[in-house]
């Protein structure tokens, strides 16, 4: 087995792979030992300029920001020795992918904490082909707010028509020098969440990206924000989605307005003007106009095209099929606590703004867990009712499974599988899935604040 060694790129784009061969070992980060893998990744502290008047102190894969792209195949064994540089413990969670529950990153619950100067060696197999992403579970606000997050794309088994354009979407909380404002607020971690001001593509403030004129593409949109809901749209009728968080449709659908919020994921096919130098906006739908977050540009390809007709579904991943028939139900509810500042018996505030199911997990460290949410027995189809039950939207994820949404009462649903489902508010919606992955899973709102203020809980599945 050979070694990748994720490079260092510029801001504007990802970085491409090598492929020495060399061994190191898990843990402490000094030792070495007869381990084989496939990448080094590395959490450190670094610079970077993404405001316009000065450098930014982030924390970055690698060092850098963007983080480089961890390419996989599907059915292929992946090993990444992870060495935390932080002067804090951290892990590394592979976000929608259907891993082994050892390897899922969650502090406490599933690995303990990848301390300061220490390895790790993530070592797991993705069943799946498609759009996923990494990042920490430790520290989160900080962590995934300074910059620690990267793109994990896992390649088909039989090799696509398609031109990858991997278009990576955060927002920082800076001021115009580069330093930081709060990344939490209480008053909006209680709504919303807390905004960035500095909105980035690919580390870039309204990049333009160049694509070879004439190519089907496949645009991989992530959304590694802590907060913001981006409502994609190319208002473009040949823009085609092709796959929802990863998991390919069954027939591709135009894109008109897609919502996807924090830790979601959009692939979209679309075929490239043959003109040079042609110019195709993509935007964030607020209000009646938009905004525009970045542009692709067409330049000469640098070898021949064959001409491109059509976009072709993806092959659909192999995701076990839910037997509703004889599903058992779960209820779950996520609601307000009722209170902006309740206080411990210290009185000390504590800020725990949302539950599940009227239970907020209090221990942001994991140290101490609570109960499960719920129990399942391996294999057994499940059904959960999901209520949203206040004003705000919450993308609600689930690690470890991949489950099928069937309904909702705001809108009309084609069933589709996904890892995150965006909630609006008091939205109530079923999905379904086999419980056929043993292990305590993560279930919480990926909104980073909301997850770190009580919204979040585990199944456990044996």
């Amino acid at each position: 087995m050979k070694r990748r060694t994720l490079l260092k790129t510029g801001a504007a784009g990802f970085a491409g792979a090598c492929f020495p061969t060399l061994s190191l070992a898990m843990g402490s980060a000094d030792e070495a030992s007869k381990a084989e893998y496939d990448y080094i990744l590395t959490a450190e502290p670094a610079k970077a300029r993404i405001a316009k008047g000065g450098d930014s102190d982030i924390l970055g894969f690698n060092g850098q920001f963007p983080a480089p792209v961890i390419r996989a195949k599907q059915g292929k064994l992946l090993r990444v020795l992870f060495i935390n540089k932080l002067d804090e413990a951290t892990t590394v969670h592979w976000h929608g992918i259907r891993i082994k529950n050892s390897m899922d990153g969650v502090p406490h619950l599933t690995q303990p904490p990848v301390e300061a100067g220490e390895s790790f060696l993530y070592e797991f197999t993705c069943p799946d082909a498609g759009t996923f992403w990494y990042h920490p579970h430790m520290n989160s606000v900080e962590q995934l707010g300074k910059g620690l997050v990267g793109a994990l794309i896992v390649e088909e088994e039989t090799p696509q028509d398609y031109h990858d354009v991997v278009i990576g979407l955060k927002d920082w909380r800076l001021k115009n020098d580069g330093s930081y404002l709060p990344l939490s607020i209480p008053r909006e971690a209680f709504r919303d969440g807390t905004l960035g001001t500095i909105a980035t593509v690919n580390g870039l403030q309204k990049p333009t990206i160049e694509v070879p004129a004439g190519e089907r593409l496949r645009l991989r949109f992530l959304n590694m924000d802590n907060t913001r809901v981006f409502n994609l749209s190319m208002r473009d009728s040949a823009a085609q989605i092709i796959a929802i968080d990863g998991s390919p449709i069954d027939k591709p659908v135009p894109l008109d307005v897609h919502p996807t919020g924090a830790g979601m994921r959009l692939d979209v096919g679309f075929i490239c003007p043959s003109e040079i130098a042609k110019e195709i906006p993509i935007y964030d739908m607020k209000g009646r106009f938009g905004v525009e977050i970045c542009r692709l540009k067409t330049v000469a390809p640098a070898k021949k095209i064959s001409n491109k007709t059509g976009i072709p579904a993806l092959p659909v991943n192999p995701i076990p099929a839910p037997q509703l028939a004889s599903a058992e139900s779960l209820s779950f509810v996520f609601e307000w606590a009722g209170a902006l500042s309740p206080s411990d018996a210290q009185g000390q505030v504590d800020h725990n703004f949302w539950l599940i199911n009227r239970r907020a997990w209090s221990d942001h460290s994991h140290q101490h867990l609570p109960e499960p949410l719920a129990v399942l027995s391996l294999g057994k189809t499940y059904i959960f009712e999901l209520h949203n039950a206040t004003p705000h939207h919450h993308p609600i994820h689930l690690h470890g499974l991949i489950f099928t949404v069937l309904e909702s009462d705001k809108k009309t649903i084609t069933p589709f599988h996904t890892d995150t489902i965006l909630l609006e508010k008091n939205e109530r919606a079923k999905i379904a899935f086999v419980a056929d992955n043993p292990g305590k899973w993560m279930f919480h709102c990926h909104v980073i604040e909301h997850m770190k203020t009580g919204l979040m809980g585990y199944i456990t599945i044996a």
